[in-house]
């Protein structure tokens, strides 16, 4: 019986397991020829190959269907998978879907043969108990695996026999959250096969009415793009993706599908500066608040920073990173202060400052100079933090009314003084005493999340896990950027008491800017017809009280007869918001008795409204005859996640083999190669232990360290069974090849042209160079060029309407918008329209930007001759009269001189009444994929 996965790749084979004499007793081998083991590898390969063929041919998947339904920011959602056993042996298929980790799964059913098994949702422990046999297989978790930074992976397997078809059903709920002014929904789609109706619907009702909405995706290519459809009124929006079989395609060629990837909506509502809005829905009630126009308030922030040794290379380099852009969004009035520390604090200045310019410059210089080494003191440098505090309040230095926080950022348990972190907690608990708020970010996953979130919700804050990638630094300005401007102190949410019952969190420290606050409850027997509120809270320098009035019978009407909605949903949403406060009160609250009351609240809900929390399970029921009945789970942030991450015996899994060398050998700057070539030794050599693994790198033999001759590609799950020994090979002198042609930093066409276009090489300039700016188009590109490494830095591309910023650089493309950061690699497949801008990149690399009404502006990380940023621009006629720049001084009175006497491919070009040399040359165009695509063009050094 084969196994295949409906929705994700076949898992990864060990080659062992393939190889003749396998778990035979073994004779000792005679001389093996490279030849014999390159035929050994290409048979295997074949044989692979095929498996593959024959399993994606089995198990197929005719329907795939997404039926999204958010109403009023509360998200219901539906997969359905449906499929067919096309083989004539038994299969074993497998249902696969990706979910955000702050959804609940509710329901989950299979249909086989017209019998409908339906998965049971029971207090955890009532589950575990009833089904022992299952949890001692290690199956009660395995359902459910936190499996990236936004998502869960559900995965339930059934035998389908010849001929058969099985329907998948997985329903799952969430409210979406406001952070940095937008919602966000993510729909993961990976069918991993062609599929005869796919189709994916979004239906968005907001009473307040949806202010912007905008999608992106990860896979979406130009052709698909024919197949999404948006529509959108004044409250309601409907997204449809309907891909036929010849748009999901690779290509004519390849019977592949392109769809492997995530598709996001983003949108926002519109705002009143009376701030809220009711709204209710049979007998409960929501009350969305957050308030426009208000100012800012000032602020006093203590950053405290780990330098232990084990925040040493990259860490501690995108830590400075991200905090040299965080002191830069500090406001002229906010005060703030460093601390570092590693066995022994140490604090940058001996009060706070104000963020004044040279105290802002000065504090970099303090931030660079960083380096990581030794233990890890949280107790002392938490409680300097505090001692810092206290020492100003007294001394009446912190403004009236403004907001103090501490933002503490570490990546490990504490190792050094008070290593208790029960007594941790206390002590800072203590030391704060609910004066000011504390945030805490866990760098990595040997931090103990468990440790930093209590020390959070003790003292009012939230804890953040930042995860090691290359945007690590993004995050951690991002995550300041949520908290970098509050805006009310002290909420207070009121509502009569012969009106309602049963009211979510209604008391809140702070709210911060594009953020919201939502309470929920329910409406009692006589209510009024109108409800009110008061929400008060405190500004700069006066209270101040929000009134919001709502009509019962009105608001009962709007969400009674609507299809697009998912009905009853309020309800749902008063559960989902009540259980996820139950939770977070569970953390930090002291008192045993107490967390009991919690935690049964909590699971007495969580079992009325069907909701898989971290107290209950789902039983999924099977067919008769096959394995016994799992057990999913939901899984909880905790410092084992990364085994879930790493499932299986894959030696190349899903992440790189620098973190996996990194937790063996300790050093976090380990680079896979250079360990290659140094033999991996001491233990690194320990690599691969177990049945999954059976080979030892960095071994020493009698010639030195034993190594493998190359690194495989880390996206191929592949598990190697033997060595391949060092092969010699004979080499003979050759004469040079030829200079490589090369790619110009930047591809300029000219209007009404299409032979004479210039390719521009920045020889000559050094530092930050305004390229391009064009006030009518609302467009600037500016970029940092370094003459002695002949390369771009960066590259940044600046819209004004809608606001946006594109940053480029060596390691990835970040996307700014509303203060909100979002980071792609090169090569990775983007499709996402903004306002109108349109965002595309596909696998080659190259970056597109445009609009109707626009010069399309493209960008990309060449990895050809002269590596390094592109830049091109295209449809320039768009340009206005005011265009100008280093490049944009080209479509400004630009005039040809004469073909040189002597050598007609010389011409001189005088721009803006500059003469420039134009030599008519061989270059390669980077529009096209790589290697390039060879044209002749005028090339002009600047």
């Amino acid at each position: 019986m084969r196994r295949v996965l409906v929705g994700h790749w076949p898992r990864p084979l060990n080659f062992r397991s393939h190889l003749p004499g396998t778990g035979a007793k073994m004779k000792t081998p005679a001389p093996v020829h490279a030849w014999d083991i390159v035929l050994v590898l290409l048979s295997l390969l074949l044989a692979i190959l095929q498996t593959t063929t024959a399993q994606k041919n089995g198990i197929n998947i005719y329907s795939l269907t997404v039926d999204s339904k958010v109403s009023s920011r509360f998200a219901h959602t539906v997969v359905t998978s449906r499929v067919v056993n096309r083989a004539n042996t038994v299969q074993e298929a497998t249902f696969q879907m990706e979910l955000p980790k702050k959804a609940f799964i509710t329901n989950f059913s299979m249909i086989i043969d017209g019998v409908t098994y339906p998965g049971n949702i029971k207090e955890k422990s009532v589950a575990q108990k009833k089904y022992s046999a299952a949890v001692s297989r290690g199956e009660s978790a395995g359902l459910v695996q936190a499996t990236g930074r936004k998502t869960e992976k559900f995965q339930v397997s059934v035998s389908v026999a010849p001929a058969a078809k099985v329907t998948f059903e997985l329903v799952y709920e969430e409210l979406l959250s406001r952070r940095l002014g937008a919602y966000e929904l993510l729909l993961q789609i990976h069918p991993q096969q062609l599929v005869k109706h796919l189709q994916m619907d979004v239906h968005i009702f907001e009473p307040q009415g949806i202010s912007f909405l905008e999608t992106e995706s990860t896979f979406m290519t130009n052709e698909l793009a024919k197949a999404l459809t948006t529509f959108q009124n004044q409250t309601k929006a409907h997204i449809q993706f309907k891909p036929t079989l010849s748009q999901q395609q690779i290509s004519p060629e390849q019977q592949d599908t392109v769809l492997n990837g995530n598709f996001i909506i983003r949108y926002d509502v519109n705002r009143t500066s009376s701030g809220g809005s009711i709204q209710i829905e049979n007998g409960y009630f929501v009350h969305y608040f957050a308030p426009e126009g208000l100012s800012t308030l000032s602020k006093n922030v203590i950053f405290v920073i780990d330098k232990s040794g084990s925040m040493s290379g990259r860490k501690i380099q995108q830590t400075q990173e991200a905090l040299l852009k965080i002191l830069d969004d500090l406001r002229p009035y906010d005060q703030f202060n460093l601390i570092s520390f590693s066995g022994e604090a140490t604090q940058w200045k001996p009060q706070l400052v104000p963020a004044s310019a040279e105290n802002v410059k000065e504090a970099k210089s303090y931030v660079a100079g960083i380096q990581a080494q030794g233990g890890t003191n949280i107790n002392d440098a938490m409680l300097m933090a505090v001692q810092l505090l206290e020492r100003a309040n007294r001394e009446e230095l912190l403004p009236a009314r403004s907001v103090t926080l501490i933002v503490l950022l570490t990546d490990g348990d504490p190792t050094v003084g008070e290593t208790n972190p029960s007594r941790i907690q206390k002590n800072v608990q203590e030391a704060i005493d609910g004066q000011y708020s504390l945030f805490c970010l866990g760098f990595g996953f040997d931090v103990s999340y468990a440790f930093l979130e209590k020390l959070a919700l003790d003292n009012g804050g939230l804890a953040r896990r930042i995860y090691e990638d290359s945007d690590s630094a993004l995050q951690l300005q991002d995550f300041y950027q949520e908290v970098a401007n509050p805006l009310l102190t002290s909420v207070a949410f009121e509502y009569p008491s012969n009106a309602v019952e049963a009211v979510t969190q209604d008391h809140f420290r702070l709210f911060f800017k594009g953020s919201e606050l939502v309470v929920a409850g329910k409406l009692r027997d006589q209510s009024p017809d109108i409800l009110s509120a008061r929400v008060r809270g405190q500004l700069n320098l006066e209270d101040i009280t929000f009134v919001t009035e709502s009509s019962v019978a009105e608001q009962e009407e709007a969400f009674r007869s609507p299809k697009y909605i998912f009905h009853s949903f309020m309800e749902r949403l008063w559960a989902y918001l009540t259980i996820q406060q139950l939770l977070e009160q569970m953390v930090s609250t002291k008192s045993d008795a107490e967390k009991q009351a919690l935690e049964a609240r909590a699971l007495s809900l969580s079992l009325n409204y069907s909701f898989v929390t971290p107290l209950t399970s789902m039983v999924i029921t099977k067919p008769e005859g096959q394995e016994q009945s799992e057990v999913a789970e939901k899984p909880v942030e905790n410092e084992s996640r990364h085994r879930n991450v790493y499932s299986g015996p894959a030696l190349f899994g899903t992440h790189s083999m620098r973190d996996r060398m990194s937790r063996i050998t300790g050093d976090s700057g380990a680079d896979p190669v250079l360990s290659k070539r140094r033999g991996w030794r001491g233990q690194a050599g320990v690599f691969g232990q177990g049945p999954g693994f059976p080979m030892r790198f960095g071994q020493l033999g009698p010639s030195g360290p034993i190594h493998p001759p190359y690194l495989p590609d880390p996206s191929h799950h592949t598990t190697w069974g033997a060595v391949l020994p060092d092969i010699a090979l004979e080499t003979t002198t050759t004469a040079p090849p030829p200079a490589p042609i090369q790619a110009p930093s930047v591809i300029l066409p000219l209007p009404g042209q299409s032979e004479n276009q210039l390719c521009v090489d920045l020889k000559h300039s050094q530092g930050l160079l305004n390229l391009l700016s064009d006030p009518g188009q609302g467009v600037e590109v500016t970029g940092h060029y370094e003459m002695g490494k002949a390369k771009f830095m960066w590259i940044d591309v600046t819209f004004k309407n809608p606001q946006l910023q594109v940053r480029a650089s060596p390691e990835h493309v970040v996307v700014t918008r509303n203060r909100r950061n979002s980071a792609y690699k090169w090569k990775e497949t983007l499709y996402s329209v903004v306002s109108g801008l349109k965002m595309t990149m596909d696998k080659a690399g190259l970056l597109l930007l445009s609009s109707p009404d626009r010069v399309t502006i493209g960008l990309l990380s060449w990895d050809g001759p002269g590596e390094g940023l592109r830049l091109l621009l295209r449809d320039v006629d768009r340009f206005s009269s005011h265009v100008n720049g280093t490049l944009g001084q080209f479509y400004q009175d630009v005039l040809w001189g004469p073909p040189a006497a002597a050598d007609d491919s010389k011409r001189t070009l005088r721009v803006q009444g500059r003469d420039h040399s134009a030599t008519r040359e061989l270059k390669l165009d980077y529009q096209e994929a790589p290697p390039g695509k060879e044209i002749v063009c005028w090339s002009v050094e600047l």
